[in-house]
């Protein structure tokens, strides 16, 4: 601390964390390294996926990606320094570590809200309007689209954040939280807080409220649309395809609900922590999971990526059996890797003719992995 017009100015802030024996604290540790890692791995497998899988190339599954990138973002901000209050019981953080913390906690916040109203957006076209999809919801425009929420959610959070920081912190520099929140923070503060609650008033409305009205109006047309439909089985179909994205929706709003809505007088720190816990911690993990488990499309792209292994397979099978892979047939070893990234589609349409790909034989020749190759696109072997 320092000492500024009489004033102890706080430039170290010491956060508590979870306070227990050592033995509760290296179980947190272990509990939320795990979750960390699964965090890391699901949300880029999601990202990996989308980005090399033709049959992702859609602006959902885009946005889905956007969203992982969210996720890792809030997650890396959070748990690393988390980790390192249960391993010290209790770390220190400088002033503008904290800040620094919270402006990127808000920015992906703010990104998943905007982000969270365009996907029930695309899902509103798609199911309502379905000729004029791909004309709506191009590549550029859903590009376009996903970047102004990345600009928007940043300059906003800018905003308030700037505000925050400029208030005077004078002390005890303690908070009994497990990371740098807007709450906490303001209870270290011994100036007025009426600029920073007056524009979270303004703020909250292009951040929280526009983006609910938004996926409110977006489902509301969509369950009229839906219920229009005179097959069941038709319903279920168009209602499965915004299942996931209403899970994530409802997660998202009733965790922060839940922390920032509900008067917090008379709730215990560590109730605080845990709910605080629900979407910094155990949401980015949820979220890949419910993607990947709800969503067709993504469980056969997971299933299906060891084609490069397979089409390396092929190749060393040739090597072994004496065969030069010579310039005009490395066409057709690149039709079959085509092949292969398409397997999930030609699977779907022509179970029969792809049997044989699923028990991989062992080709003799060249000219046998011509054959199949053709058999699967339902051509004729010359």
């Amino acid at each position: 601390m320092k000492t500024e017009n009489n004033k102890t100015a706080v430039t170290v802030i010491l956060l508590l964390g979870f306070q227990g024996s050592q033995g509760l604290r290296t179980y947190l540790f272990c509990l939320f390294l795990l979750i960390y890692c699964g965090t890391i791995c699901g949300n880029l497998l999601i990202i990996v996926l989308v980005s090399t899988s033709r049959s992702l190339h859609t602006p959902m599954y885009f946005f889905i990606s956007q969203l992982s990138i969210s996720d890792i973002l809030l997650s890396t901000d959070i748990v690393p320094n988390l980790l390192h209050i249960l391993l010290n019981n209790g770390g220190t953080i400088t002033f503008i570590g904290c800040i620094t913390q919270f402006y990127v906690f808000s920015s992906s916040e703010a990104f998943e809200c905007f982000l969270l109203a365009l996907m029930s957006y695309d899902r509103y076209v798609a199911i309502c309007h379905p000729l004029r999809y791909h004309t709506v919801m191009k590549s550029e425009h859903s590009r376009t689209m996903t970047t102004t929420c990345w600009l928007f959610a940043f300059s906003l959070a800018l905003i308030y954040t700037i505000t925050t920081a400029k208030m005077d912190f004078c002390g005890p520099n303690i908070i009994d939280h497990i990371f740098c929140d807007l709450v906490p923070l303001l209870e270290l503060a011994c100036s007025a807080s009426f600029i920073v609650d007056l524009q979270l008033y303004f703020l909250s409305f292009p951040i929280v409220i526009i983006p609910s009205a938004i996926i409110l109006l977006s489902y509301t047309y969509i369950v009229l649309e839906v219920l229009k439909i005179p097959s069941q089985n038709d319903r279920q179909k168009a209602f499965s395809t915004c299942s996931s994205h209403l899970i994530v929706v409802s997660i998202f709003y009733w965790t922060m609900f839940g922390v920032y809505i509900i008067p917090t007088k008379g709730q215990s720190s560590t109730i605080s922590k845990i709910l605080s816990l629900l979407y910094t911690v155990f949401t980015p993990l949820i979220n890949p999971i419910i993607y990947s488990l709800r969503n067709k499309e993504i469980k056969k792209s997971i299933f299906h990526t060891d084609y490069p292994l397979k089409l390396w397979m092929v190749r060393r099978q040739m090597q072994d059996l004496g065969l030069k892979i010579k310039p005009k047939k490395r066409q057709l070893l690149q039709q079959w890797l085509e092949y292969l990234r398409h397997v999930v589609t030609l699977e779907e349409e022509h179970p029969s003719k792809v049997k044989a790909i699923h028990k991989w034989p062992q080709p003799k020749s060249l000219q046998e992995i011509q054959e199949v190759y053709v058999l699967s696109s339902g051509g004729t072997s010359k």
